[in-house]
């Protein structure tokens, strides 16, 4: 299974690392993008790698084994801080998160993923957590279910979808990916099914989310970024859907306020200071020849900004 790390030419590019400072990689997956970074890092610089995944981290450890200057730690990138904290580590020079599900997810049916290849209801990226897609997709109600599906699948039928899975819970529990994708399709149209879309990747992208409470930790490790970055260092951020991307937009434009005051105040009494420069006023997005080498960047946006 060839890893193939997404933007690595922009990242290359927009998040120039300090080669004797410290790097840190808060998704480090398959570990290609950590790799480049490392080309570019002395013995005098380190290279921090987090995973929420044990058999991510498992890998990274093999990849880098050896490597005095880079430190692998099992941690969800919302925990950044914590991890930093028991390095003795302050302040970093250089921050990437590939927010991204890897290709290992993907492909490897066990973990529940993919509606490609039967495979257990799963969907954890850590496995010390509990909450898997199983136990949504089998105890929540029609309603939540179908705010699940629609809050964070953006999907226009999941009413519809909810209540396909309530109805087909009843009879038999869901318990593989197969099983739950065919419920979804049989309950969207399909006039509104599009050629080449499984019309189950937003719902299974939704329970994804959820269940990971990736968004809550994207907005959770933002929050606390300010305080982790020298002066002239960079963050970098890939994005795969636009709620992914509006956290980051959004956070990029706080960060650059200089003021927060109401607009009728006639003097600005607040305490705000301008801590970041947005570097990519629109996100980057892959090159042609990348998408006809790597068809699954299609939907990757890159947002860079610079601590002031």
């Amino acid at each position: 299974m060839k890893h193939i790390p997404v933007m690595i030419r922009e990242v290359l590019k927009y998040l120039p690392v300090d080669p004797d400072g410290i790097t840190l990689d808060m998704t480090g997956g398959g570990g290609g993008h950590s790799a480049a970074m490392l080309e570019k890092i002395s013995l005098k610089g380190r290279l921090v790698i987090l995973d929420r995944d044990l058999d991510a981290v498992a890998r990274l450890k093999e990849r880098f084994k050896g490597t005095p200057n880079v430190t692998i730690a099992h941690s969800n990138f919302s925990d950044f801080d914590r991890v930093l904290g028991e390095l003795g580590i302050s302040s970093v020079t250089s921050v990437l998160a590939d927010f991204g599900v890897s290709l290992y997810h993907l492909k490897v049916a066990e973990r529940g993923f993919s509606f490609r290849s039967e495979g257990p209801l799963d969907m954890r990226m850590n496995q010390d957590d509990t909450l898997s897609a199983a136990d949504v997709v089998n105890s929540y109600s029609r309603e939540n279910l179908s705010s699940i599906i629609k809050k964070y699948g953006e999907e226009n039928f999941a009413w519809n979808i909810a209540g396909a899975i309530e109805r087909a819970r009843e009879v038999e529990k869901i318990e593989t990916t197969t099983r739950l994708a065919e419920i979804v399709a049989s309950a969207v149209p399909r006039k509104a099914q599009k050629p080449g879309i499984n019309p189950a990747t937003k719902t299974f992208q939704a329970l994804r989310i959820f269940v990971n409470s990736e968004l809550d930790s994207i907005e959770e490790m933002l929050g606390k970024l300010e305080n982790y970055v020298d002066e002239g260092g960079r963050v970098a951020f890939i994005s795969f859907h636009s709620l992914e991307d509006r956290i980051v937009k959004d956070a990029f434009r706080e960060f650059e306020k200089e003021c927060v005051c109401p607009p009728e105040l006639p003097v600005c009494n607040c305490s705000k200071v301008r801590t970041f420069r947005q570097i990519t006023r629109k996100p980057l997005e892959p090159r042609e020849d990348e998408l006809e080498m790597n068809p699954l960047s299609r939907s990757a946006k890159m947002r860079v900004a610079e601590r002031v």
